[in-house]
């Protein structure tokens, strides 16, 4: 095969495969995150899922004989990722569910390949070509007619939905961040799973402060449902899914890889299908089509060049 030919790095199966994992958990986790909501306040919810992963990951790191140890350069960048996506990131993201519908949610956080693309032009030097501009306006067409859909049906009234929609840009916002960090040189200088597994837990100390101070000491509901949920959450959507995400994010880079979020509310309709009774509507269709053909063009593009 010759380099004329060769198929671009988000197009092999070593990129898709991991793709198409990450996109089926997190386009899971919408449904569970909702189920979190009411007893539980929502900063300790968050607290526990990453006190679970980061456990995890230091446990998976000693298994395969990877060293946890940092130097001033690598505790900096484990804090800063610990604000920025385990701390703000969710903490924004689950008070927004209490204002909005999941789906509507799901549905925003698909604009995440937006700040992506620009904070990866801004500070990675990656330029966007005319393939990946031409797919990422089909799916934000996609993503517009979804946003309408979840708009119209939402039946918290607009006060609270331009809340909820507040807080989920919040939460895109230092989740660009944290993605466009991973990107980077220094994040490349340090194992990865030590890194997320410590990068977790100090999110998860981050969490209960600010849970401890907002709310009070810690609540936990021993319901089956709330249990499960918190475990599914910590292993699954957490220790799994961030670590094939930024695996992934490193070799094809921040842009391609916010695509995952523009695929995650096709599947978390397509579960609430089948767990909530959603209904489709023409919007709801088309805006799912336009979504999934903008990512097969974009991802078909090759990698943008520095």
């Amino acid at each position: 095969m010759t380099a004329a030919t060769t198929p671009p790095h988000s197009a092999r199966l070593s990129i898709l495969i991991p793709f198409a994992i990450v996109t089926l958990i997190w386009g899971s986790t919408w449904i569970v995150i909702r189920d979190q909501l009411g007893v539980v306040p929502p900063s300790w919810s968050v607290t526990y899922r990453f006190a679970i992963a980061g456990v995890a990951m230091l446990v998976y790191a000693a298994v395969r004989g990877e060293r946890i140890a940092l130097d001033a350069r690598g505790w900096g960048f484990a804090i800063a990722l610990a604000v920025l996506q385990f701390c703000f990131n969710f903490n924004f993201v689950y008070r927004a569910e209490g204002f909005i519908t999941s789906g509507l949610v799901a549905v925003l956080f698909a604009l995440l390949l937006v700040p992506n693309a620009m904070l990866g032009r801004i500070f990675l030097g990656q330029r966007l070509g005319r393939q990946l501009l031409i797919g990422s306006g089909i799916a934000m067409a996609g993503v517009t007619l979804l946003f309408v859909h979840e708009a119209r049906v939402d039946p918290h009234g607009p006060g609270a939905s331009m809340m909820g929609v507040a807080w989920t840009m919040a939460g895109v916002l230092s989740a660009s961040i944290a993605n466009v960090l991973q990107a980077t040189e220094t994040a490349r200088r340090y194992p990865m799973i030590p890194m997320l597994g410590i990068a977790m837990l100090l999110g998860a100390g981050v969490d209960g402060v600010i849970a401890w101070t907002l709310t009070g000491p810690p609540v936990v509901e021993w319901r089956w449902g709330y249990i499960l949920g918190i475990a599914y959450l910590g292993t699954f959507a957490s220790a799994i899914a961030f670590t094939l995400y930024f695996g992934v994010l490193r070799v094809i880079g921040p842009a391609k890889a916010a695509y995952s979020s523009v695929i995650v509310p096709v599947i978390a309709m397509m579960l609430s299908t089948v767990f909530e009774g959603y209904r489709w509507s023409g919007l709801a269709l088309a805006g799912s089509a336009l979504a999934m053909a903008g990512l097969m063009i974009a991802l078909r593009a090759s990698r943008p060049a520095r």
